[in-house]
């Protein structure tokens, strides 16, 4: 394990094994709304809330390192208690051979869906939290139920359900044959094919503008306005201290990231 003191984060450098360490999963679990999962990364932003439960976190890191690299544990555990506003980002220091995981999918009907694991997994519930937030009615280790009434909604859990690499697992969902129905019932006598067309022509417009590209832009122009933007917004470069704008430019990192893949494929 390395832990490097940044001016705009801590960096902690390690093995999957201390990843799944009791200590560090409670501070993780702790904060499952408030992550940024990267690529073999989380990044994880202060919370005001959870004072106590960062303060013990990093007592509870310090001794680790300490027991490891034989040093002085309380005067590393004030120098980190000095970057009490940072963001905490936990790197793996090498990649794991993916894992699979399965996640079912249940439509109780169009408002509700129950997402479930057979064994419990908490970074892949945590990355299901983080990504639907207020959407999450309860859940427990192995289950989340989503509150899907509205399009927004829909449309968030559709992006969740996007990603299926989260650190070294692979994730694979499943759902039965009245999934897609039930969920999409308000659309039983619509062409859907056109509404989606619509809806994604929509959305791509609204891409152009997020990468600051006119509509229609080419493949070079566009690779070219994404790669000046992340340079600017990349949650690694951020130094300002104010924890607000740190989440603003993880948005924004988020959206631009998002904008560029829909576009790069649908061109």
């Amino acid at each position: 394990m390395d832990i490097v003191l940044r001016n705009n984060l801590i960096l902690i450098t390690t093995g999957f094994e201390t990843l799944n360490t009791f200590w560090m999963k409670d501070f993780l679990n702790h904060h499952a709304r408030g992550m940024l999962f990267l690529p073999k990364a989380v990044l994880v932003f202060r919370n005001e809330t959870l004072t106590e439960v960062r303060e013990e976190f990093l007592s509870q890191l310090s001794q680790h390192h300490a027991a490891t690299h034989d040093f002085d544990h309380q005067f590393f555990l004030r120098s980190m208690l000095k970057f009490g506003v940072q963001p905490i980002k936990i790197e793996l220091d090498k990649l794991e051979e993916q894992e699979s995981v399965k996640v079912h999918l249940y439509a109780y009907d169009k408002n509700t869906v129950l997402i479930s694991l057979k064994y419990p997994n908490s970074w892949v519930i945590n990355y299901l939290r983080s990504q639907l937030e207020v959407y999450v009615e309860r859940g427990t280790d192995v289950s989340l139920v989503v509150d899907v009434s509205d399009y927004k909604a829909k449309t968030r859990l559709e992006r969740a359900l996007n990603k299926r690499h989260i650190l070294h697992y692979q994730i694979q969902y499943t759902y039965d044959n009245h999934f897609m129905s039930k969920l999409y019932s308000d659309f039983a006598n619509f062409s859907f094919g056109d509404l989606c067309r619509e809806a994604e022509e929509e959305a791509n417009n609204k891409f152009y503008t997020v990468l600051e590209c006119p509509i229609g832009a080419s493949q070079d122009a566009l690779k070219k306005s994404y790669k000046k933007l992340v340079k600017v917004y990349h949650p690694d470069k951020i130094i300002h201290e104010n924890p607000h704008m740190v989440h603003h430019y993880t948005q924004k990192f988020q959206l631009l990231t998002e904008a560029y893949e829909a576009l790069r494929i649908v061109s």
